[in-house]
C-alpha cells in the first residue's frame, strides 16, 4: 500500500542487503518497496530512465544531486509506464521549471506508486554499491518503517538479479505495428525483449516499417512479417535465463537475415555465438560512458544501462557455428565488451543505447549501418 508524501517530511529508510543503512524523506510514494539497487550517473533524462523497461525490479540512485527541476511531461515516457521499482535522490528539485512540464516528478511517482527516498548521501551511497557492487535493496517509508532487523530480513528475502527471466514481464502482448515515415522502404522484425519507444521511432525516420512482436514470438511469428531484417531489443534480466530468445535469433541466423541487437539483444547475440555472459559489478547506467567503435577507431561517448555483459575475446576472431565474429566495440573505462559482429554474414549487435533518449547521439548511426545492411542483402 502507498500513500501521498507530497508537502510532509515523512521519514524514510533505505535498508542495504549487507546491513548498511540511509535515512532522509520520502520522496513520491509512502510504502515499502524491494529491487536491486544501482546507480546512474546521467545529469538529465531521469523521465527517459524511469520509463525504461529494462529498469524492471531495480532502484536507481541518482548521483546528480539535484533532481526534478524539468517536471514531467506526456512526451519523452520510453514506456507506458514507470518501471524503477524504486527512486533515490538526494535533493529533489521545490518546483518544477520547464515550458513543457505537466507535473512535479514526485507527483509522477506518486501517481503510479513508486516508493522514493529523498535527502540522503548518494554520493556515500554510490561509492558504497562501487566497492561492495549492486545488492539487493529495500525503501521503507510511513508505517513501514519497523525494527532494523526486520526490514534487513525482508530485504533478504528478496530474490537477486542474477537468474532473473524478466523480459516477458515488460514487453507487449499483443504484437503492433509503428508505420514508416514518408516512404517505407524496409520491413523490420523487433523482437520486443523490454523495447523503448525511441527505437522504432528512430527505425521509422529511416523509412522502417517496425512490426514489434512479444517476447514469447517464435521464428515463424518473425517471419509471418516478411521481414527485411530482424532486430532484438534492450531489457531486463539475466540473459543466462533467455534461452527463447536465444533460439529464435539462431533460427535468424541461420537465414542469414539481416540483424541488430542492442543491450540485451547483445547479449542475446553472444549466447547465439556460444559465448558466456557474466554479472558486472555494478554496472553501466548513464549517458556518458566511452566506447570505442573498433571498426572505425571512433570513440563514441553513449547511453548505458546494463548489469551484464558477453564474455568474448577482445583481441581475436572467433569461429562459431554462424560464421566468423569479433568484438566490434568495447567500453574505454573498464574493456567490457559493448558489441559484437560476425565476418560472414549481416548480423552485428552493441550493449549500449544507440536511440539515446535523451542524449547523447554519437550512436544514431547504427541505425544507418542497419539499413546499409539490408539495402546490400536487397541488393
Amino acid at each position: 500500500m502507498t500513500t501521498s508524501t507530497r508537502g510532509t517530511r515523512v521519514p524514510a529508510v533505505l535498508v542495504l542487503e549487507d546491513g548498511r543503512s540511509f535515512r532522509g524523506r520520502a520522496y513520491g510514494a509512502v510504502g515499502e518497496t524491494f529491487g536491486e539497487a544501482v546507480f546512474s550517473t546521467g545529469m538529465t533524462g531521469y523521465q527517459e530512465t524511469l520509463t525504461d523497461p529494462s529498469y524492471h525490479r531495480q532502484v536507481v540512485v541518482m548521483t546528480a544531486p539535484h533532481v526534478g527541476n524539468t517536471g514531467v511531461n506526456d512526451e519523452d515516457h520510453e514506456s507506458a509506464r514507470i518501471w524503477v521499482s524504486g527512486y533515490v535522490v538526494r535533493d529533489p528539485a521545490r518546483t518544477p521549471s520547464n515550458w513543457r512540464s505537466r507535473r512535479s516528478l514526485d507527483e509522477e511517482l506518486e501517481r503510479q506508486g513508486v516508493v522514493g527516498i529523498s535527502g540522503i548521501d548518494t554520493r556515500a551511497l554510490t561509492r558504497h554499491l562501487r566497492e561492495s557492487g549492486a545488492m539487493r535493496v529495500g525503501v521503507f517509508s510511513g508505517d513501514a518503517v519497523t525494527g532494523d532487523a526486520d526490514m534487513l530480513a525482508k530485504v533478504r528475502a528478496q530474490p537477486q538479479m542474477k537468474g532473473a527471466d524478466l523480459s516477458a514481464e515488460v514487453a507487449t502482448k499483443e504484437p503492433y505495428v509503428v508505420p514508416a515515415i514518408g516512404e517505407k522502404k524496409f520491413t523490420v522484425a523487433a523482437v520486443d525483449l523490454g523495447i523503448k519507444g525511441m527505437t522504432p521511432q528512430r527505425m521509422a525516420e529511416r523509412g522502417i516499417e517496425v512490426h514489434v512482436l512479444p517476447a514469447t514470438a517464435t521464428a515463424d511469428d518473425v517471419y509471418a512479417v516478411a521481414p527485411d531484417g530482424v532486430f532484438f531489443s534492450n531489457g531486463p534480466g539475466d540473459p543466462a535465463t533467455a534461452d527463447h530468445p536465444v533460439a529464435v535469433m539462431r533460427a535468424v541466423l541461420e537465414r542469414r537475415t539481416p540483424l541488430f541487437g542492442i543491450c540485451f539483444g547483445n547479449q542475446i547475440l553472444g549466447r547465439a555465438l556460444g559465448f558466456g555472459t557474466y554479472k558486472l559489478k555494478y554496472g553501466h547506467r548513464g549517458i556518458n560512458q566511452p566506447v570505442q567503435d573498433r571498426t572505425t577507431g571512433k570513440v563514441e561517448v553513449t547511453a548505458h544501462n546494463h548489469g551484464f555483459a558477453v564474455d568474448a575475446p577482445l583481441d581475436q576472431v572467433s569461429d562459431t557455428p554462424y560464421g566468423r565474429a569479433e568484438v566490434s566495440h568495447v567500453c574505454l573505462n573498464d574493456n567490457v565488451v559493448e558489441g559484437l559482429q560476425l565476418l560472414d554474414q549481416p548480423a552485428f549487435s552493441v550493449q549500449y543505447h544507440p536511440e539515446a533518449a535523451a542524449g547523447p547521439h554519437d550512436a544514431a548511426y547504427l541505425f544507418d549501418r542497419f539499413v546499409s545492411l539490408m539495402e546490400a542483402e536487397r541488393a
